[in-house]
């Protein structure tokens, strides 16, 4: 970690940048991890874990430096006060209409020993209903007749890996997913050269757990990520 990843700190909370690659937390004895790294930079025993991106997922996160202030900003996200907007690029067996905002309602159903979620019937043992909106921003014309389109995501809900379940599921799986990713599509990210999963948490907006304060956060997607291609 790097002072250029520290979007914003002070005496309740610490943002930062999460590197694709790196796990949000593991269990695994010398694997590197968020909360880890926070703890040596920060040089304290505690920081309070609000959220977690996939672990090869790229994006903004807000950690509590103080147990109050993970209360609250706990409280915030189960509400769903906390607001997270998410860049992916998506590949697409033929070009798709621009600017429309669409929605997407399934449900899924987690297999924790594989560590994958499903779309499933509502009536499944297990089901958690998953909503999202998704803007296509833009399109570009990708190898073999097929195009990658940069979509814009707002999730409704939080569920395990719903953004890449239900993109895939909706036809649209991303550039990079080894996991939910069709034939098509993983083919077309060897071919790219792209490793890490297209997906990137780019805008957090939550209130200040101590003042109140609107916190808005935004980065640039890194890592050959084709926004502004």
């Amino acid at each position: 970690m790097t002072d250029s990843d520290i979007l914003f700190e002070d005496k309740e909370i610490i943002v930062c940048r999460k590197r694709a690659g790196i796990p949000t937390q593991t269990s695994r004895i010398g694997e590197p991890d968020m909360e880890s790294m926070l703890k040596n930079y920060l040089g304290t025993p505690y920081i309070g874990i609000i959220h977690r991106l996939d672990q090869p997922v790229e994006g903004i996160l807000v950690f509590a430096k103080t147990r109050n202030a993970a209360a609250k900003l706990n409280a915030q996200n189960k509400k769903h006060i906390m607001n997270k907007s998410y860049y992916a690029a998506a590949v697409l067996s033929e070009q798709a209409e621009t600017g429309a905002g669409h929605t997407l309602t399934d449900y899924l159903v987690k297999d924790g020993k594989e560590n994958i979620s499903k779309v499933a019937a509502e009536s499944t043992p297990g089901a958690k209903r998953a909503e999202l909106s998704y803007r296509i921003m833009r399109t570009e014309q990708a190898a073999d007749g097929l195009w990658i389109a940069l979509v814009r995501v707002g999730l409704v809900t939080g569920r395990h890996h719903q953004i890449r379940v239900q993109l895939s599921n909706a036809g649209m799986p991303l550039l990079g997913d080894k996991k939910y990713g069709s034939s098509v599509s993983k083919d077309l990210s060897r071919k790219k050269g792209v490793r890490d999963v297209a997906l990137c948490a780019y805008r957090l907006e939550f209130s200040h757990p101590a003042t109140g304060r609107e916190m808005c956060f935004e980065i640039e997607p890194s890592g050959g990520f084709p926004v502004n291609s």
